[in-house]
């Protein structure tokens, strides 16, 4: 039935891993304030605004956005009081980023 490599794999490599991700073009760093419902959340992003951003179909089930994360977003171009939200950043990413100042919000 089961072969060798079936189960749960474990992670050994914590401390082996990448630099995360950067903003890259138009998108910046943003801190989600609250949750409205509907696939939105209302976030703080470095430049000092508030935006209401929309979170991907494709985010939607694989990454859930909670409340204080850090997430990346890209503000639309006929709305700039909205955004789309393009990466979360997980615990040791946003770590990572305050050890190398690289955090702005």
């Amino acid at each position: 039935m089961g072969g060798v490599n079936l189960g749960k794999k474990k992670n050994n490599d914590e401390n082996t891993h990448r630099s995360p991700r950067l903003p890259r073009g138009r998108e910046i760093q943003a801190r989600v304030i609250s949750m409205l419902g509907a696939n939105r959340v209302r976030v703080h992003s470095e430049d000092g605004e508030t935006r209401i951003a929309r979170i991907p179909g494709k985010m939607q089930k694989r990454n859930w956005i909670r409340e204080d994360d850090v997430v990346l977003i890209e503000p639309w171009d006929f709305q700039d009081e909205k955004a789309d939200i393009k990466w979360r950043y997980k615990q040791w990413d946003v770590r990572w980023l305050k050890e190398h100042g690289k955090l702005k919000v």
